[in-house]
């Protein structure tokens, strides 16, 4: 039983009042065969993109309803995760009163969002195996609490938090828990996307940037109740999703033998990335990974980070993260890439 959860108790006031706007292309629901359109002020001369895309995306949901097994009800998408999170934010908490909870070391935009948006942020660091504290994280949430954000697989650590540690949490947080699973494609753990109906104050958000390799159309997946969708969808921008990144959505998402293979040789070259930092001297650590990146820990994190510059190869230095001093972030390449990366690691001095 979730602890005293009500959607209502939680949406912004403004936003239960707000009257979305409504476009040419939702007021027209019809068959747009044979049609002639002249509603939406649209440059009539066709090239593929004269006319405005599809404001509810419904061939995107259509088929990310078939992989994920949800109804496409319950999917709203984004331009990107960020604006979905920013969405978020903006439905359910009140500048200058409310209140989110962050669990660093994690993704920096829900502290650079909540600052935009005027909210005050309370940070529960992770334990030393980078886990939730669960208690601690309850103790902290007061009544203006509006959100709990989970990334899991985490970013920059890469592992997933306990199943048992997030179920706790829904259950006992009385905002919205938002678990961010951007590196699910990559991990062995269930998405909670299959326990929606179980919990009313859950939202779960997906991205194509990482799996299925479309960082450069910025498409962000926002899976929730059909009430939470309704009320994200009227804050929304009536065509935030872009024709072009509908179409290259729509021709990958088609193209499941390509991602299940791209994704097989992330986590084949993942595997043999960690076995091969093993064997450098100065790496004391390597942290288990469920996502497309490997977090170790080195002798001297800024020396290291500086000397693959030198040769060429771009990583990412965390150590000026939470809990994650003297550590580097390794993204998986490609075979060649990686193993450039394993030679120049073992040749430095």
């Amino acid at each position: 039983m979730i602890a005293d959860f009500n959607l209502d108790n939680i949406t912004r006031e403004t936003i239960k009042a707000l009257k979305p706007y409504s476009s040419a292309r939702d007021e027209f629901q019809g068959n747009s065969d044979d049609m002639v359109f002249l509603d939406a002020n649209e440059n009539p001369y066709e090239n593929g993109v004269n006319r405005y895309p599809d404001p509810q995306q419904r061939s995107v949901k259509a088929l990310l309803s078939e992989i994920k097994n949800v109804d496409t009800k319950n999917i709203l998408l984004g331009n990107g995760s960020d604006e979905v999170l920013d969405l978020i934010f903006r439905a359910f908490c009140e500048p200058n009163q409310d209140n989110v909870i962050t669990l660093p070391p994690t993704y920096g935009m829900y502290s650079v969002l909540a600052n935009i948006n005027a909210i005050d942020i309370q940070a529960v660091q992770l334990d030393d195996n980078f886990q939730p504290k669960v208690d601690a994280i309850l103790e902290t949430a007061n009544e203006n609490s509006k959100l709990l954000f989970l990334c899991s697989p985490n970013n920059p650590t890469g592992n997933s938090f306990e199943a048992a540690s997030i179920s706790k949490l829904i259950n006992n947080f009385k905002g919205i828990v938002v678990i961010d699973e951007a590196y699910i494609d990559f991990s062995n753990e269930e998405s909670w996307v299959s326990r929606l109906a179980e919990f009313p104050n859950l939202i779960v958000t997906q991205t194509l940037s990482k799996a299925y390799g479309m960082a450069g159309i910025r498409l962000g997946i926002c899976y929730a109740s059909e009430a939470i969708i309704s009320i994200l969808n009227r804050l929304k921008p009536p065509y935030n999703v872009n024709e072009l990144t509908q179409q290259k959505a729509i021709a990958q998402l088609e193209n499941k033998d390509l991602t299940a293979k791209q994704i097989a040789s992330i986590l084949k070259e993942r595997s043999l990335l960690v076995d091969a930092l093993k064997t450098v001297d100065y790496v004391s650590e390597i942290y288990s990974s469920d996502a497309n990146f490997i977090l170790a820990k080195v002798d001297d994190a800024t020396k290291r980070y500086n000397q693959l510059i030198e040769k060429g190869i771009v990583i990412r230095n965390r150590t000026t993260q939470p809990g994650c001093e003297n550590t580097l972030r390794f993204t998986v390449g490609r075979p060649e890439e990686n193993k450039k990366l394993i030679e120049t690691l073992k040749a430095l001095s």
